[in-house]
C-alpha cells in the first residue's frame, strides 16, 4: 500500500513538473511574439519618420497599401442583347430579366443588367449604380454623359433630348419643376371661372355663415397665430405639389426607359439572329419556288404528251 501511494505521489509530481515547464515555454513564446511585434512597429515608425524627412531605408506603409477604391473607375463601352424565353439572360437588380427586354453590360463582360432597371436606378438613386459593377467603371460618365463618346443618349433622337436632357437633367429637375407649376397654373386659368362660382357659392352660402361662431376667432386671432395657420398651409400645397411631382416624375422616367428600349441597338445576337432567319427565309422560297417550278413543268409534259395522244 505504501509502494502504490509513493508511486502515485511521484506521478503527480512528475505531472505538475510537466505542467509548469509547459506553461513557462508558453509564456516564453508569448514574450518572444510581443516582443518581435514591437520590434516591427518600432522599424515602422522610425521607417516612417526617416521617409518624411527625405532618408530612404525600403518599402514604407505607402509603398506597400492598396486602398480599396484608390484606383479610379475607367470609362468602357457597352455591349446590348435581346433577354428572349429561349435565350434568357440574368440582372445584377432583379436576377432575371423580364422576357422580350434588352439588357446591358460592360463589354467584353456578362455582367447585364436590364435597361430599364438601369435608368430607374440612375433616375431614383445614383449612388448605386457604380457599386452594382464593384466601382470598376464609371457607368454614368461613360453611359448618360454627353461628352462620353459611349453615350447611350446619342440614340434616343429629338424626343428622348427633350425628355432626359431638358424635363429630367436641365437645372437638376429645375426644368421639370418650373414646367410642371406651369402646367397647374395654366390648369387653373383655365378652370378659373368655375372656381370662382364655387368659391363664391361657398362665401355666402347659409351654412357658412351659421358657424360663424366656431371659425370667426380665428379670423380676429393674433398675429404669430395667423402666420402659424399660413405656415401649415403653405406646407401643405408644397407637400402636395411634391407628391404631384413624384408622380409625374416617375411617369416621364418610365417614357424614358421605354425611349431607351426603343432605341438603344442590339450589339450582341441581334445581327447573327436577322442574317439566319434571312437566310432561312430564302431557302424555303428557294425550295417552294423549286417545288412550284417542277410542278408546273410536270403539268407541261403531261399536257403534251396527252396532246401528242390525241394527235396519233
Amino acid at each position: 500500500t505504501s509502494s502504490s501511494s509513493s508511486s502515485s505521489t511521484t506521478s503527480f509530481i512528475k505531472d505538475k513538473a510537466l505542467l509548469e515547464n509547459r506553461q513557462a515555454i508558453q509564456a516564453i513564446q508569448k514574450y518572444k511574439l510581443e516582443q518581435q511585434h514591437l520590434l516591427q512597429l518600432r522599424s515602422t515608425f522610425l521607417s516612417e519618420a526617416l521617409a518624411a524627412r527625405g532618408i530612404n531605408v525600403g518599402p514604407t506603409m505607402v509603398d506597400v497599401s492598396t486602398p480599396e477604391g484608390s484606383k479610379p473607375p475607367k470609362e468602357v463601352d457597352w455591349d446590348c442583347c435581346l433577354s428572349t424565353v429561349d435565350d434568357p439572360k440574368t440582372c445584377l437588380y432583379s436576377f432575371d430579366a423580364e422576357p422580350n427586354t434588352k439588357v446591358i453590360c460592360p463589354a467584353g463582360t456578362t455582367q447585364y443588367i436590364s435597361l430599364s432597371a438601369l435608368n430607374r436606378l440612375r433616375r431614383t438613386d445614383p449612388s448605386k449604380v457604380e457599386p452594382m459593377w464593384h466601382d470598376q467603371y464609371a457607368i454614368l460618365k461613360s453611359w448618360f454623359s454627353d461628352d462620353s463618346e459611349y453615350s447611350l443618349l446619342q440614340f434616343v433622337g429629338l424626343k428622348g433630348f427633350v425628355v432626359s436632357t431638358v424635363l429630367l437633367d436641365l437645372g437638376k429637375g429645375l426644368a421639370f419643376r418650373m414646367a410642371l407649376a406651369m402646367s397647374v397654373l395654366a390648369i387653373v386659368m383655365v378652370f378659373l371661372p368655375l372656381i370662382e362660382v364655387v368659391v363664391s357659392r361657398v362665401l355666402t352660402s347659409s351654412f357658412l355663415w351659421m358657424k360663424w361662431q366656431s371659425w370667426g376667432k380665428f379670423v380676429h386671432a393674433a398675429l404669430p397665430l395667423k402666420i402659424l395657420i399660413g405656415q401649415m398651409v403653405w406646407k401643405f400645397v408644397a407637400g402636395s405639389f411634391g407628391k404631384l411631382e413624384s408622380i409625374v416624375r416617375d411617369y416621364v422616367v418610365d417614357l424614358e426607359c421605354a425611349i431607351l428600349e426603343e432605341s438603344i441597338p442590339v450589339t450582341v445576337g441581334g445581327v447573327f439572329d436577322i442574317t439566319n432567319d434571312t437566310a432561312n427565309d430564302d431557302d424555303d422560297f428557294d425550295v417552294s419556288t423549286y417545288a412550284e417550278e417542277g410542278d408546273e413543268s410536270v403539268d407541261s409534259e403531261s399536257d403534251y404528251s396527252n396532246d401528242g395522244e390525241y394527235d396519233y
